[in-house]
């Protein structure tokens, strides 16, 4: 394909897996409806509605669908515009950005790049490159027993396993441990375990779950607890962040 970007729509059930693959091109991957966990070597990324993830080109990748997922995916030349994101990131999507993605998938794949569709595309790649990264995603360590840790958290972050208990589960000392979860996922233990916490509340909030009953689900001893901890990370309440559309407090 001649043109530096291609737009589609798609819509995918809950539980749907594509599996670990990658592209020749950058992605967007746009959730209008629904929620998206992308796994990478790095990192995971929880993408709910309004929010986009970025994913470099030649990058492998898995994508879950948490719930049924209205997609609008856009494929970007990485030679398209200079600043493009060079690593996986998730970010807010604004009213205008919102409306560039969805124009992008009604325009012709062999589009003027001359004319206005080809303005359209400009401008979507000027948003795509200006817009900063939101804190959705959890970064997974690549040391064999470590990642081995943080996919039983990430399963079940209820979990309330001690330091020592997970230690031992990693074949380590309490020390070596903590030296190490932090040299390679850049956070402590304990504050990698309250983000994963954090990010399951995300996804399940986002598809209606209500938050007394997804703040006991992911290991909090109180929806009050909880609700605090969610508004020091994202500066607001759980209605707040999803605009009232869906998340539903008691």
């Amino acid at each position: 394909m001649a043109r530096p970007v291609a737009a589609l729509a798609d819509e995918y059930p809950p539980n749907h897996v594509d599996p670990r693959h990658s592209h020749a091109r950058a992605q967007l991957l746009y959730a209008s409806m629904g929620v998206m966990v992308v796994d990478t070597d790095d990192a995971s990324f929880v993408v709910p509605p309004e929010r986009a993830v970025w994913v470099p080109a030649e990058v492998e990748h898995e994508v879950l669908c948490r719930s049924a997922v209205s997609v609008r995916t856009l494929y970007v030349d990485t030679g398209a515009r200079p600043g493009l994101p060079a690593r996986c990131k998730v970010f807010e999507v604004s009213t205008l950005l919102r409306e560039l993605i969805i124009e992008a998938t009604r325009i012709p794949i062999e589009y003027d790049e001359t004319g206005r569709d080809g303005r359209v595309m400009a401008l979507l790649l000027d948003e795509i490159t200006a817009t900063p990264a939101a804190p959705l995603h959890i970064p997974m360590p690549r040391h064999e027993h470590l990642a081995a840790v943080c996919r039983d958290l990430l399963a079940d972050p209820a979990r309330q396993e001690t330091l020592d208990d997970w230690a031992a589960r990693a074949r380590m000392g309490r020390r070596t441990f903590t030296r190490l979860f932090r040299r390679e996922t850049g956070m402590t233990f304990a504050a990698w375990r309250q983000h994963v916490r954090l990010m399951e509340a995300l996804s399940r909030l986002a598809v209606g779950q209500r938050v007394t009953q997804v703040a006991f689900d992911v290991g909090y001893s109180s929806s009050s607890a909880f609700t605090a901890m969610f508004h020091r990370t994202f500066g607001m309440a759980p209605a707040q962040y999803f605009r009232g559309e869906t998340a539903r407090s008691d």
